[in-house]
């Protein structure tokens, strides 16, 4: 090291001798621990043991992918206004540690499909008012949009969506749209407690929506 210039050489073995300027940050490698997909966010603990670091999806570079636990990952440390260690230009170093990935508990979204088309095909084939269909429509494209609203929300630390309002949007019969995007954004799919809920509510509609058909009142309230 040379005190005058400020620099380290770095010793050439095979290659070109070359100078790094004191005060270059360095880059550290660790494991993504604790990672909330939901919120966006987690720990990375550096290889070798030392201080975790909180990391966010907004650290890592520009078309990263998304994050997962046990992925490996380099960065730099770097500190907020309060002092607390975190992390900025992260990017992926690896294929990662190969972790049991979070089995999402809601089934595909194939089946919102399908629910949609038997309401189309008995508005075609039976006895069914037109209007239920597309009230079945409208209430999936809302429900579809609330989730994505509060699947943003959630990363960016803002104001939630209620989770009593999305529970009455599928009740009134926008569970389709619910159902697809729990599975396209990835959200509320395991927590447990929502999805008791949400199917509660799925099948409360489903049972309402039966008896309005099969007793004449959806002819009468929504017209033949």
């Amino acid at each position: 090291m040379s005190a005058a210039s400020g620099t380290l050489r770095v010793p050439p073995g095979t290659g070109r001798s070359r100078q790094i300027p004191m005060g270059t940050p360095i880059r550290l490698a660790g494991r993504i621990t604790d990672w909330n997909d939901e919120k966006g966010f987690g720990f990375v603990v550096p290889n070798g043991g030392g201080d975790r670091a909180f990391v966010h999806i907004k650290d890592f570079e520009r078309g990263s992918r998304r994050p997962m636990t046990g992925d490996l990952i380099s960065y730099l440390p770097a500190r907020d206004a309060k002092g607390r260690l975190g992390v900025r230009g992260a990017r992926h170093s690896g294929p990662g540690r190969p972790a049991r990935a979070k089995t999402s508990r809601a089934p595909g979204g194939a089946l919102a499909w399908i629910a949609l088309l038997v309401v189309a095909l008995l508005v075609v084939f039976a006895d069914v008012p037109p209007m239920l269909a597309w009230g079945y429509a409208v209430l999936s494209v809302v429900a579809f949009l609330m989730y994505w609203a509060d699947k943003s929300a959630a990363q960016r630390n803002a104001r939630r969506t209620p989770e009593n309002t999305l529970h009455l949007v599928a009740l009134l019969g926008g569970w389709p749209g619910a159902l697809l995007a729990q599975h396209r954004f990835r959200h509320k799919t395991v927590k447990q407690p929502f999805q008791s809920v949400f199917w509660m509510t799925v099948v409360v509609n489903v049972a309402a929506a039966s008896w309005l058909v099969l007793s004449g009142r959806a002819a009468e309230l929504f017209g033949a």
